[in-house]
């Protein structure tokens, strides 16, 4: 039965558009919702002998407290406040679009002197071009090195290109004309970037034409170095076209969603075209999907284009979309174009859909194999290791130093056999030193188990804790356990192949508490999660211990400045280019780089003998002293 006050308001719903919010106990907002008529919308969640089956609409009336509506003007204003609602409320059962950060996309700035291609993960509308995202980073890469390879566009940083006084190797291979130090043709390099532009856009029958243009005249000039250049990216070029299946006869961009569900999991899909051909297929888990699949689709496509710099003319979608006018609009404000979304019925893009539904619901069983092979193989790790748990979360950690300084520790966790990046916890080892790995050990498995055992947000205790290293390791790991006061964590450490006393090699071993006997790895599948979980975790104390390791060795002579930051450290040293251009410097150039007028003082003041006496610098050094002062890509 719905509360009192919430079934108050149902009755007297206005029908205009607007927004709705669903509140539970305490006030909190269970979920937001959009429509132009708010007295249907919300009243269908509530009629007797609907035929809506989901979870989310059988929960309501029992977690369902009260409701609130927003009217507004225009279908438009209702897309925006719910949208803001949403990231402000972060309700229950709204899903959220997983970040699509890891997907990266190429970047190419025409407008910049010696444009280069470059791979970024978070592009900006900062009016360079993009192309992608890729599906995966390989894919990523291997077009990065096609263009590199056929392209003679610059491949060094900023800084690398500013500060070198020699051509590089890329220059020796003829894969860059080498404008950091040579006279290179500025209008020529500008065709290139326009080409790659073209290349990457899906413009190849353009680019063609352009370059059997280029081809002839650098012939009939006699320049048949220059001529072979066009001919191999002509090649590059019609590798390419052969390596893509026509899919349409559209010459705009569209992209084709499709998706395949079943209950509150969803699977979706989405195609990219440029040009009738198709680029690339992304899919998009979604799970927990409280919504009717057309509220799904306008919330995906909402959350998908929004932050996106480049979109396309047209999306094809397989349900039509209430208010998808305003949704229009909305994701067109601040573009070149408008974004037209489309439902077609019948025809080439109704096919489209088709096999945009196809490859929705291919990789959602793809992942389903792969979900039932994971929990085959957590219940034969449960088994063989004799565990009271489905060892569902595993966490390892591992000990990090270099000579017994800068210790660090790091825990990462596997979420049902795979790396879960959001749990993964670092220390710094404060109580002990000198290479002691048993007591740095102990010291970051009771810091971490503390705070799991006062269950700290982020902090839950794992099913099963793993700890590199032999029977050593894994006593101290008992020992926190017992003293913390957690005794139901199940233990198991992992220990490193090793020869024996016979000269024959033994593999990884696993050992538990009160076992005297490891458990070999070699032939068990289920136990090589383990070794995930341990690598895993060699891989990311190591970086963090050469990241701290790293700072220690670059700190300059500045930080020993009064009154001179890290910000002005970073400007000074881009400004200048090194250290040692740093102390050479004038008070005024100081002040033109980014100091103050006292801080230059100061600068000068602190460290002007340091100007005379300070000995040639390899470029290189200098060059990661001033990345360290740049924020990481």
């Amino acid at each position: 039965m719905v509360a009192e006050a919430a079934q108050r308001k149902l009755d007297k719903l206005p029908t205009s558009p607007g927004v709705y919010v669903f509140r539970g106990a305490s006030d909190k907002v269970l979920y937001v919702g959009k429509a132009r008529n708010l007295r249907s919308r919300v009243r269908s969640y509530f009629q007797p002998g609907s035929s809506d089956v989901r979870a989310f609409v059988s929960r309501l009336e029992r977690e369902l407290s009260d409701i609130q509506t927003f009217v507004t003007h225009t279908d438009k204003e209702a897309a925006l406040l719910e949208n803001q609602l949403i990231k402000s409320h972060q309700p229950k059962y709204n899903f959220k679009l997983r970040d699509d950060k890891e997907f990266l996309s190429l970047r190419l700035d025409p407008k910049r002197p010696w444009p280069r291609l470059e791979v970024v993960r978070r592009p900006k509308p900062d009016g360079a071009q993009y192309f992608g995202p890729y599906h995966s980073a390989t894919s990523a890469r291997q077009t990065l090195r096609l263009v590199n390879r056929h392209f003679q566009l610059r491949t060094c940083t900023d800084t690398e290109f500013r500060l070198r006084s020699r051509p590089c190797l890329q220059y020796q291979i003829k894969r860059c004309p080498g404008p950091c130090v040579l006279d290179v043709d500025e209008e020529e390099y500008r065709a290139q970037v326009a080409n790659v532009g073209r290349f990457l856009d899906g413009r190849h029958d353009e680019l063609v034409e352009d370059l059997e243009a280029r081809m002839k005249d650098a012939s009939g000039e006699l320049e048949y170095e220059r001529a072979a250049l066009y001919r191999d990216q002509l090649r590059a070029v019609e590798r390419a076209r052969e390596e893509q299946r026509v899919a349409g006869v559209q010459k705009s961009d569209q992209d084709v969603i499709g998706f395949h569900r079943q209950g509150d999991q969803v699977e979706v899909a989405v195609l990219s075209m440029h040009g009738g051909r198709l680029f690339g297929v992304r899919t998009f888990p979604l799970r927990r999907v409280a919504v009717p699949n057309d509220e799904m689709l306008g919330a995906f496509l909402h959350q998908h284009y929004a932050d996106r710099p480049s979109t396309p003319d047209e999306v094809l979608v397989p349900v039509s979309i209430e208010m998808s006018e305003a949704l229009e609009e909305l994701l067109s404000e601040g573009r070149k174009r408008r974004i037209h979304i489309v439902q077609p019925k019948r025809g080439a893009k109704a096919k489209l859909l088709d096999l945009a539904r196809e490859n929705a619901e291919h990789a959602f069983h793809e992942k389903e194999r792969a979900r039932e092979d994971v929990e085959a193989r957590l219940e034969s790790l449960k088994k063989q290791l004799r565990l009271s748990v489905l060892p569902r979360r595993i966490e390892c950690v591992d000990i990090s130093h270099t000579g017994g300084e800068e210790t660090v520790a790091v825990f990462v966790a596997l979420e049902d056999g795979a790396p879960s990046k959001d749990r993964y916890r670092s220390f710094r080892v404060k109580g002990v030193g000198g290479g002691d790995d048993y007591g740095a050990m102990y010291e970051v498995l009771t810091r971490r188990l503390r705070r799991g055992k006062n269950e700290e947000e982020g902090w839950e205790l794992p099913d099963l804790l793993v700890v590199d290293g032999g029977k050593g390791q894994l006593g101290v790991a008992v020992r926190a356990v017992e003293d913390v006061g957690v005794p139901d964590l199940e233990l198991a450490s992992v220990a490193k192949p090793r020869i024996t006393s016979t000269g024959e090699e033994e593999g990884d071993r696993v050992f538990r508490p009160g076992q005297k006997n490891a458990i070999p790895v070699r032939t068990s599948s289920a136990l090589s999660l383990l070794l995930l979980a341990r690598d895993e975790t060699h891989r990311a104390s190591n970086a963090l211990r050469k990241k701290v390791g790293k700072r220690r060795r670059l700190q300059s002579e500045l930080d020993q400045v009064p009154g001179v930051g890290p910000k002005t450290r970073g400007k000074l040293l881009r400004a200048l280019g090194s250290m040692r251009e740093v102390l050479a410097a004038s008070q005024e150039a100081l002040i033109e780089a980014g100091a103050t007028k006292k801080q230059a003082q100061t600068i000068k003041e602190t460290l002007g003998h340091a100007g005379q006496a300070t000995p040639d610098t390899d470029s290189a050094e200098e060059t990661a002293i001033e990345n360290a002062f740049q924020p990481d890509p």
